[in-house]
């Protein structure tokens, strides 16, 4: 959600499945969103609701048992005022290929295993630039040099040919990013860049990535489950659980109005330094239910402390607008502040 009026990616009422032997797996039940060029759109939930499995949809690089049933993924033209839906293009087709890694990229989540253990980091950002820039050898070996550079690994000369268990952590998440950024994205997506990564590093990453899109002016999806990176790296934030988009609005008004239970629970799990010594981190009761077990009407409401009781259960909440930019699914949305 944002002021400006266009954004360059919509997500509309995107459901993906995946066939399981015991039928079809719902993972993802109507997510619309709209991420906007310069600002970036903090997605953020627990484990299995529904995070990587939109970047994927998105990306077309959903696993052979996937299946996209409905929805659009418009994303705005470079020749024309109307945008292209993704999600009409084959997966393996020239287009979406020139799309993925070009106009929108994506960190993986995991930078001990993205990367490939058998060829140098140089090889695997060098196909990148020739796959997407019409450059020659010696030049595309400039360009992964300076973008290792750019990314803050010392010595880019020496690391480009280097494999990636010469690496730490911290140089192959760098590396990762570097990759992202050799086909010159319009859309950057960032899923969890910070798993597995001590505090000092993460910091570092952070720093990184809100450099790199204020200097690229890049639309940057931030993945993650924790509020703490969300209040600091987001514009917009998204707060998913089992597959739904269950409030999304401007940073600010989600973290000091939170409108939904979950959010709100969300929120009240942060660490905070005025807590009473060694008092109990508030927790969630339960956890997410399994996709294929999924509770009827609203999906948290076995969960829900403020769940209303032979309401909930019943039916879904629809969508209400609740102030500008800002949306939630609810049915206490209008007595809740």
């Amino acid at each position: 959600m944002s002021m400006q009026a266009r954004p360059v990616l919509s997500i509309r009422d995107l459901r993906t499945s995946f066939q399981h032997e015991g039928g079809m797996i719902k993972a993802l039940d109507g997510v619309s969103l709209d991420v906007h060029a310069s600002r970036t759109l903090g997605i953020v939930g627990e484990s299995g609701c529904g995070k990587s499995v939109t970047a994927r949809s998105v990306m077309r690089i959903l696993d052979s048992s996937a299946r996209i049933l409905s929805g659009e993924v418009l994303l705005q033209s470079g020749t024309g005022p109307e945008p292209l839906d993704l999600l009409r293009l084959p997966p393996d087709g020239r287009l979406m290929r020139s799309i993925r890694g070009g106009r929108i990229a994506l960190i993986f989540q995991e930078p001990m295993t993205s990367l490939s253990p058998l060829y140098t980091i140089g090889s695997q950002i060098l196909e990148i630039i020739t796959t997407h820039r019409k450059v020659g050898g010696k030049e595309a070996r400039e360009m992964a040099i300076h973008y290792l550079r750019e990314v803050g690994i010392p010595r880019p000369e020496e690391r480009i040919d280097q494999y990636p268990f010469q690496l730490s952590g911290g140089l192959r998440q760098r590396t990762m990013i570097a990759m992202a950024l050799a086909g010159d994205p319009e859309i950057l997506i960032a899923d969890e860049p910070t798993t597995a990564l001590d505090v000092t590093t993460q910091a570092q990453i952070l720093d990184l990535l809100r450099r790199i899109q204020q200097e690229n002016k890049l639309a940057l999806i931030l993945i993650t489950h924790d509020m703490g990176v969300v209040a600091e790296m987001s514009d917009d934030v998204a707060v998913m659980y089992l597959g739904r988009v269950v409030e999304q609005g401007p940073v600010d008004r989600i973290f000091h109005q939170p409108r939904h239970p979950y959010t709100r629970l969300l929120l009240r799990s942060i660490p905070d330094i005025r807590a009473v010594p060694k008092s109990r981190l508030p927790t969630i009761d339960g956890s997410v239910p399994h996709p294929y077990r999924r509770p009827s009407g609203c999906p948290f409401h076995p969960r829900c402390p403020d769940a209303l009781p032979g309401i909930c259960e019943r039916s879904p909440p629809a969508e209400v607008e609740y102030a500008p930019q800002s949306r939630v699914s609810c049915y206490r949305a209008e007595t809740t502040q």
